[in-house]
């Protein structure tokens, strides 16, 4: 398995936010009163864009997903549309590797990750938390730990809207990828802090103002 770089990664020498009590409480707090508040910010442009992939063609225009969340607890994770109708068939597909799949107001939310806004949702639910390790679906999981056992060590935290291994590395098209961006979720994992949360936070927030989403 190729290692991730982690030289250029932040140090959190005494390892204490992992494990704080208060780190707990305040995380979770910050994530339900900030998803709260984008999704009441965001409503406009959530109204807007459920129009506009209404008439862009068949289908709903929110979906969901099965993904594996905290202690190996699967569920249902949103997103608005941004494929055809019915696109996935059969064996999961990652994101990518049928790119014709994608439409034309599709391939705007994914540059800007407009499509994720409904993950908020899940974090008012509990599924999510704004940052964390990327939730995966059992199809992909099972081969991964083939190669990397660690990868249910994950599971002991809940996963997030984004994450370090989303900033640092990006979207992964193939199996080999995702064993390669989970070196930066298993460090985040081990030096989680509100400190280390905020940088990803601000992070994301560039990455999303770039496009630079698949």
């Amino acid at each position: 398995m190729k290692e991730a770089k982690l030289g250029n990664l932040p140090q959190n020498t005494n390892n204490q936010g992992s494990n704080s009590l208060a780190y707990e409480v305040i995380k979770q707090g910050g994530d339900i009163f900030f998803a709260f508040i984008i999704l009441l910010l965001l409503s406009p442009l959530m109204f807007l864009l459920s129009l506009l992939i209404k008439i862009s063609g068949h289908g709903p225009v929110i979906y969901s997903q099965d993904r594996i969340g905290k202690n190996g607890k699967p569920f249902s994770i949103y997103k608005f549309r941004s494929m055809v109708y019915d696109a996935e068939k059969g064996e999961p597909l990652l994101s990518g590797e049928k790119e014709e799949r994608i439409t034309r107001i599709g391939r705007f939310i994914r540059k800007y990750r407009i499509d994720e806004i409904p993950n908020f949702i899940n974090v008012l639910k509990g599924d999510l938390s704004i940052v964390g390790p990327r939730p995966e679906r059992q199809f992909f999981i099972d081969q991964i730990v083939i190669t990397v056992p660690e990868y249910t060590d994950l599971q002991s935290i809940k996963p997030g809207v984004t994450s370090w291994g989303q900033v640092k590395y990006g979207y992964a098209s193939s199996v080999d990828k995702m064993i390669e961006r989970l070196n930066y979720d298993l460090y985040y994992m081990k030096h989680r802090s509100i400190w280390f949360d905020l940088k990803i936070i601000l992070l994301t927030i560039g990455t999303v103002l770039r496009g630079r989403g698949v």
